[in-house]
């Protein structure tokens, strides 16, 4: 039996080939409409949640919009392995946290000078914000924050790239926030803690509602 030789025959070349370069793969159109359809779905319950007549139905539409969200990321988990980077729960870069925090901060800053130089009034309601409610808001914000980055986000950056996603998923986020005109606003530009603690001081409860979104708003 003939062995192969060790060495390329003369006039071969011996250069590599150069490896491929891998494109994005882009979704398939079956795809793109199942990654739709859980967006749209996760967004009903949230509105579900919001806009319910009472309570105890708006509780039961948040648990299962959380149990929904929940299972759906665990099936990106499980089957598509996707990365903890990808859901947005790997540690960030100090340079882009700092960046984030900083325009955060001085959006605050400026916020406040704003209200002050207009000659508002800050705190603009005579009971601010107690300790106990902005520790559960922080909670609340983070939570938010989660759904945003971890859910839509991803989705929307799957089937559209980062720079559209950002975009689409701010106004998405906005949308949830209607028909309060100060948080839609402020939910398309802002960090989302500083900023709605800082809103809670400088706006009076007149026009915010108590940072109420939803019906909640408007049956303050």
């Amino acid at each position: 039996m003939a062995v192969e030789p060790k060495t390329p025959p003369e006039g071969t070349s011996t250069i590599p080939l150069a490896p491929k370069v891998l494109s994005l793969e882009v979704p398939t159109a079956s795809h793109r409409y199942f990654v739709w359809t859980q967006i749209v779905i996760v967004f009903l319950f949230l509105e579900f949640a919001l806009w319910a007549p009472t309570r105890e139905t708006r509780n039961r539409w948040a648990a299962i919009g959380a149990i929904t969200l929940l299972g759906l990321m665990l099936i990106d988990v499980l089957i598509d392995r996707t990365s903890i980077q990808r859901l947005g729960l790997g540690l960030p870069k100090i340079f882009g946290a700092g960046l984030v925090l900083g325009i955060g901060l001085a959006m605050v800053v400026l916020m406040v000078i704003l209200v002050r130089l207009a000659g508002g009034q800050i705190p603009a309601n005579s009971t601010g914000p107690s300790l106990r409610l902005a520790g559960g808001y922080l909670i609340w914000a983070l939570l938010q924050e989660f759904m945003l980055q971890s859910f839509f986000f991803s989705r929307f950056e799957e089937l559209y790239g980062g720079p559209p996603a950002v975009w689409i998923a701010s106004a998405l986020f906005a949308a949830a926030h209607l028909p309060s005109p100060v948080l839609t606003t402020a939910t398309l530009v802002g960090v989302h803690a500083m900023l709605g603690m800082t809103i809670a001081v400088i706006t009076p409860d007149s026009l915010l509602h108590h940072m109420r979104v939803g019906i909640g708003y408007l049956r303050y």
